[in-house]
């Protein structure tokens, strides 16, 4: 198999949905050309295109990019729930590290409406919803309330963390202090506003012990990176721009993600751990050679969930972790730079590759005020409940400059 590599990456500012008078084709233009021009090459270039997004009809993918170019290039449509733009990544890298392509534009875009995201087909009835068998977890340990169904699902797992780890509030809410800080130094952040983690308690409890500003929001917005083989890099001089695909792996829902009967197991902790561990024994890294961290917090209590899954803790201390301020500048790692799907926001197509252009970011040693300092190494770990994990790791080119 041969080597992939990112060499381009762009995005748009992260929107509440109906700011802005724009529609998906309007996004991928704006974040494909971003990220061909981060590059230096042209769209005629790319000879394949996988497009991630939920929320449009079949064949959106080849509307979005058609207005990069009309250059006749296979698309494929990728829906992943949240784990989308990852997943678009993904078969990006699969393209060109089989040799099938040597360069692909992956990106992915979400236009979103106001509210919290439904979790099936209807309030209470999930008897025919992909996630029926995630719900029915939950349903069975904790019932149903009025409340958001994926914040319902996630606050139960914290719930569940609670009592069994002596996890607290105070803790999770500090993951949203957290990520709230980091995106005020985030132009591309749908919020840019820091909070205490007393004003982090005392907001609108969503479903307890959550409260909004622990819970991610719906958001619009595109991002794009281009995969490309190690003979495009050499040929059209990008090693200064490239950054390895190290290593990725997805995992998706096992027996151990039901058996238990445990939110914390339906949200997908096990995938997320079984991912990491691929990723790990395929690149060669792990954890304690990663600077940087970009994971889906969708809610601040899959945060802490990660931490454990990732390896960064042992399983029920990821509570202390993040209070020692290990997760932030000064600290081991520092998670979240961008603020975080809590903060920047999640436009569901379009998380997982703005992860990576954060990352690529970083470890380019572009990243302004949200700079890690000297960071080599960067992970991203994207999500979506039904499910699917994917954890890549990126690893700055040693041909390239600091």
């Amino acid at each position: 198999m041969g080597k992939a590599y990112v060499v381009g990456v762009g995005m748009t500012k992260f929107e509440k949905p109906e700011t802005r008078d724009w529609q998906y084709w309007d996004m991928v233009r704006e974040a494909g050309t971003a990220a061909l021009s981060d590059a230096g090459v042209p769209y005629a270039r790319v000879e394949q295109a996988a497009v991630g997004y939920c929320f449009q009809a079949s064949t959106a993918g080849q509307r979005a990019v058609y207005e990069l170019g009309l250059t006749g290039i296979p698309v494929y449509n990728i829906n992943n729930n949240c784990a989308t733009g990852s997943t678009a990544l993904m078969t990006a890298r699969q393209f060109v590290e089989g040799g099938v392509a040597d360069c692909v534009l992956a990106v992915g875009f979400e236009k979103m409406t106001r509210g919290a995201l439904g979790g099936g087909s209807g309030a209470g009835d999930f008897s025919t919803s992909p996630v029926a068998r995630h719900y029915g977890i939950m349903a069975a340990a904790h019932g149903f309330e009025m409340s958001p169904p994926t914040a319902q699902i996630f606050g139960n797992a914290a719930r569940e963390h609670m009592e069994r780890y002596g996890t607290t509030e105070v803790q999770l809410a500090a993951v949203g202090a957290k990520n709230h800080r980091h995106s005020s130094n985030n132009p591309y952040a749908q919020f840019q506003d820091v909070y205490t983690v007393d004003e982090i308690l005392a907001a609108k409890t969503v479903h307890r012990p959550l409260t909004k500003l622990q819970c991610s929001p719906t958001s619009d917005g595109a991002a794009a990176a281009l995969v490309v083989s190690e003979r495009f890099v050499d040929t059209h001089g990008l090693r200064g721009r490239a950054v390895e695909i190290a290593g990725q792996a997805m995992a998706t829902d096992t027996e151990e993600s039901f058996a238990s009967g445990s939110c914390i197991d339906a949200v997908g902790r096990p995938m997320s751990r079984s991912a990491a561990r691929r990723a790990y024994e395929g690149s060669g890294l792990g954890i304690e050679d990663v600077d940087v961290v970009e994971l889906h917090d969708c809610f601040s209590v899959n945060e802490l969930l990660t931490y454990e899954a990732l390896g960064m803790c042992e399983e029920g201390a990821s509570g202390k972790l993040v209070e020692s301020g290990a997760t932030t500048y000064g600290g081991r790692w520092v998670v979240n730079p961008s603020g975080g799907l809590i903060s920047k926001g999640h436009p569901l197509g379009a998380t997982g590759l703005a992860q990576t252009a954060e990352l690529v970011w970083q470890l380019r040693g572009e990243a302004g005020a949200r700079q890690v300092p000297g960071a080599r190494v960067g992970l991203a770990h994207n999500i979506g409940l039904g499910g699917a994990a994917v954890v890549t790791l990126l690893r700055r080119d040693a041909g390239g400059t600091p």
